[in-house]
Order: structure tokens, then sequence, then C-alpha cells
């Protein structure tokens, strides 16, 4: 080799690779490798990678490369599921009120990663008059997905008096600014409803039928002129939701479960073959071991799980959607069931196909689920206490394919074993 080309010879060798020779881009942004998979759209139960790549996710098989993707999460030993779809909590935090529909909702970022949940829906604390203050202060300035059923009386859950408003109670403008915002308003609530008249529920049903959207039925105070099973037996259509299905409020609320010798009547299971939903909404009332119990053994489960999460609930027996589906768990239901009803399950409820599964092309919403064993403590909303060996716990969460919640920086680079010589 010529002297004078051997100094330009050796300088390319040391000079970064041509362009034509880099490595190529990663293909994903996101690997979450090793975890268990549940996902019951796609009947996948079993170990496997979880790509994504620009905010959907890119594959789900075993063994993806770790260099094809930009930031790899190690999930040995972790249930990854689809993120949480919690149909029932109140979010119209912020107006000033002191009612559900002010200081007793919740601002949902607050509390919705950090248990997996990345959609949840507004159970009718806005109505018709009060929808665009609650699209404009909470939905509008939210990362967690909140959308709502909206409440059938005009100015929602602004107090008890104002939701005894037959008045108020419009189906037509309830169903015309439905159909306005057909990504955010899924339907229509009825709830606290005390009179005897079956006001409340047709005009909800009618603004159903309108908007041709589910109907999602809090009962209120129970009354003999409208007896419970008249109403999933003959009022609510299929696939309207019947909330806080386990209630038991004596003298005010209680779902009639059982006969005389503790059976559950019949009429429970013609409902749910007519199509009725049952949804949890645990809530600060709703989930005492009483009925729930003696109803989960006898294959009385929610349609969905739902917490029912407000500034009452959250800091009492219920706690989060985590500690909700752990109850489920301590009574010997199977995981993959408890994940159904959290995911999949709710998202057919609100007739979201795009939610609720990890199908590719689907939007990444991902939570990784650490499952625990120990002995662990569950209440109920009379503070009775039954133990349990699993509890579940949010380890990350995607949200579009971005992590907004990382309980142990699963996703983080790792801090140099020697900071003083790294720049």
């Amino acid at each position: 080799m010529p002297h004078r080309v051997r100094p330009l010879f050796f300088l390319l060798l040391m000079l970064p690779r041509s362009l034509s020779a880099a490595e190529p881009e990663p293909r994903y942004d996101v690997l979450i490798r090793g975890g268990h998979v549940i996902d019951p759209k796609n009947g996948i139960d079993a170990v496997r990678d979880v790509a994504v790549w620009g905010g959907k996710i890119a594959r789900v098989a075993p063994d993806i490369p770790a260099d094809q993707a930009a930031t790899v999460i190690p999930a040995q030993g972790l249930y990854v599921v689809p993120g949480l779809v919690d149909i029932h909590v109140h979010a119209y935090t912020g107006t000033g009120n002191r009612a559900i529909a002010g200081d007793l909702s919740i601002w949902p970022d607050s509390h919705t990663f950090r248990s997996g949940v990345t959609t949840v829906v507004d159970a009718g604390t806005a109505g018709r008059r009060t929808f665009s203050d609650f699209k404009q202060r909470v939905i509008d300035r939210s990362k967690t997905r909140v959308l709502a059923f909206l409440n059938i009386v005009g100015r929602g859950m602004a107090g008890r008096p104002y939701e005894q408003l037959q008045d108020d109670m419009d189906p037509l403008r309830a169903a015309t600014l439905a159909l306005q915002f057909p990504d955010i308003i899924v339907g229509f609530k009825t709830a606290h409803y005390d009179g005897p008249e079956w006001t409340a529920v047709e005009r909800a049903v009618e603004a159903g039928r309108k908007a041709k959207l589910p109907v999602m039925v809090d009962f209120g105070t129970f009354r003999p002129e409208r007896p419970f099973p008249q109403l999933v037996l003959e009022k609510l259509r299929p696939g309207d939701i019947c909330t806080h299905m386990y209630v038991s409020i004596p003298g005010v609320a209680e779902v009639p479960l059982f006969d005389g010798e503790g059976r559950l009547l019949p009429y429970l299971s013609q409902a749910r073959r007519r199509g009725i939903r049952f949804d949890l909404g645990h809530g600060f009332e709703s989930f005492p071991w009483a009925q729930v119990v003696p109803a989960v053994r006898q294959g009385w489960l929610p349609d969905s799980i739902s917490t029912d999460l407000y500034a009452r609930s959250v800091n009492a027996a219920l706690k989060d959607m985590t500690t909700a589906m752990s109850k489920f768990l301590a009574l010997d239901v199977p995981l993959d069931d408890v994940v159904r009803m959290s995911t999949l399950a709710p998202a057919e409820a609100i007739r979201r196909p795009d939610l609720g599964h990890l199908s590719v092309g689907a939007v990444a919403d991902v939570a990784v689920l650490a499952l625990r064993t120990g002995e662990f403590g569950f209440l109920d909303v009379r503070n009775l206490r039954r133990n349990g060996s699993k509890k579940l716990e949010c380890e990350l969460t995607l949200r579009d394919g971005r992590v907004v919640w990382d309980l142990n920086g699963r996703a983080a680079a790792p801090f140099p074993a020697n900071p003083s010589l790294s720049k």
C-alpha cells in the first residue's frame, strides 16, 4: 500500500461506520419482555413479549429481540394486561360545590395510573347543563382517558335536591348533546332518585333509545312502588347496566339477592339472560361481605369490576381498582376472570371496541401487575375484614405507549455505579 494512502486508510477505520453501514433504527419504541400476558379478547394467557410503536401495540409474541427496541422493560414474574377500564368513577371536581359534582369528586390522574387504570367513565356527575364545564375543567386536561355517562338530570350530581327534579330530566336534550360528543359520552345515568315513580329510569332509557346508547342505573332509594326485579326484567333494555349490584343498606337500598334459605333468587339469572349487565360499583356503601361472599360462592359475579371512586371511597374500604380486583382473588375467582372483568368486559359495556385488549394496532394502554403473595386484609363497607393470600399491585402503566407510572423504575436507565466518572 503506498505510504501516502496509509494515513487516510487508518483514519477511515477510526471513524464511525458510514451511513450505509450504520446500525438500523429500533423497530419499536418500547418492549415489555418476559411478562405473563393475559389478554382475554385474543385468548392469550402465557408468557409473551409486547412491543409498542407509535403509541400502538405492534407485536405480541415470544422472544422479541431486545435490540429491536429503544426502551426495554423487564417484566419477568409479572402480569401484563390491557390498561384497566373503570366504568364508574366521579371526576367532575374543582367546581367549588360541596357535592359529588365538586368537592367529593377526584382528579383522575392522581388515582388512575398508579393502579393500572388508563380509561375511566364518569358515572353521571355532570348533566347536559354542566357537561361543557366538566369537559373544559377535567376531560380536556387529563392524561387519563375520561369518558362520561351523562346524567339525565341537567345539573348532574349537584346535590340530592337537584337529582329529584323531574322537570330537569330532558331525554331529547340529553340525547342531542350525546350525539354531539360521540367520542366522550358513552351513555346516560340515573342515580339517587328517591321518588316512587319510574320517571328517572324511563327518561334515561328514552335518552338511550334516541341516542342508541346504554344506560347505567344507580337505583337510589328502593321503593315498593318500583321493585328492583321489575327494573332489570322489564324497564331496562339489553345492554343497559345496573351498578351497585351487591348494595345492602337496610331501609334505603338493598338488592334482593337471596331467598329465605340463602339461595340466589332466579330473577337475577333471568335478567342476565335478557342482556342486563351487572356492575360492581364498590364505592363507600356497595360492597358488604355479607352479600358478596354468598353471592360469589353461588356464581353471581360482576360483568364489570368498577370502583365508584370518589373522595369518600378512596380512603375507605375501596382504596383503588387493584384492591377491588384483589378482593375477588381472595374469594377464589381466577385471575384471568378478574382481568376480563376489568378490561374487555367494561370496554364492551360502553361499546368501545378499541379498548380493553392488546390486539396489534390497538392503542398501547398497558398495565404491568405484580401478584403479591402473603397475608393481606381486605375491608368491606361495614369495616369488616376478610383475609387473603394474594394482592395485585401495579408496577407500571403505559398510556398511548408512554410510561405514566413506574413504581420501581423498570423503564428507566440505571444510575451509573461510579457517577463521578460519568457525564
